[in-house]
């Protein structure tokens, strides 16, 4: 049975409370008192504190995380079919889209994620790494928003930063009406969607101005857009120390740096 996708309009790994929640619900989803999960942060360049903070984050959780650095192979030797494919989540991060679909590419990581979608591996990410499920989405990675296409395991399209980027918006909704790309799912930051077998299950905020909405041709050559009831997460309860266990994480990872590639472009 193909497994669950987590759409994300935009997080990141820094302890603020909505980042929190979002984590908290992704892990809720998982069966294993301690579940894999591995990042996959291609879209950013692998950046080095996503990865330490990431690890933080999902450690905190009693999960065991990992990651996989296209840009780093050669240090850090890794089979990306046998790593990626014993995961129970899958966690792809934001970035350029359209640098993460060409490197994917490449290196059939787009193969192996829809297999591991086939085997019921959760796939989850926010802004490039929750577009990169659908068939389309609009991607600043060129610049101006534009569509880009996709792995496709969800049908239509999808933007994220919806409310927090006008200029995206409004490429989105000019791309639905004009037939550009398909109906789809906009998020916007903090907001998510639990989307099984190509159907959304439920939309969920972290906070209570995070929205999710249904875009599709309306009339006049216009967008029609629809909100969608979104359940607000419950608050991340406390940690035993949490900031010191990130700093000591981020030190750790900072040490162990190696030389490596630049970023590339951080939109999505």
């Amino acid at each position: 049975m193909p497994g669950p996708i987590v759409a994300i309009g935009g997080a990141e790994f820094h302890m603020r409370p909505e980042n929190e929640a979002l984590h908290d619900y992704i892990v809720s989803l998982l069966e294993p008192a301690r579940p894999r999960i591995c990042l996959v942060p291609t879209a950013g360049g692998d950046p080095h504190d996503q990865i330490a903070a990431f690890h933080a984050a999902m450690e905190r959780r009693g999960a065991e995380a990992s990651s996989m650095s296209l840009f780093r192979l050669g240090d850090f030797p890794v089979d990306p079919g046998e790593h990626l494919l014993r995961q129970d989540a899958i966690y792809v991060t934001g970035g350029s889209m359209v640098n993460l679909m060409a490197l994917w590419r490449e290196h059939g990581i787009d193969r192996l994620m829809r297999e591991a979608h086939e085997r019921g591996i959760l796939l989850c990410g926010y802004s490039a790494g929750s577009m990169c499920w659908f068939e389309s989405g609009i991607s600043r990675g060129g610049g101006v928003p534009a569509p880009v296409a996709g792995i496709g395991l969800i049908q239509g399209s999808h933007c994220v930063h919806y409310s927090q980027d006008p200029d995206r918006r409004d490429a989105y909704r000019r791309a639905v009406a004009h037939g550009g790309i398909g109906p789809g799912l906009a998020l916007d930051d903090h907001a998510a969607a639990l989307i099984r077998d190509g159907e959304i299950v439920e939309a969920v905020g972290a906070t209570e101005t995070a929205s999710a909405f249904r875009v599709e041709p309306g009339d006049g050559g216009d967008a029609r857009e629809t909100a969608l009831e979104a359940r607000l997460l419950p608050a991340h309860g406390p940690d035993p120390e949490p900031a010191l266990d990130e700093m000591r994480e981020l030190r750790r990872m900072r040490t162990a740096r190696p030389s490596g590639p630049g970023r590339l472009g951080r939109r999505g």
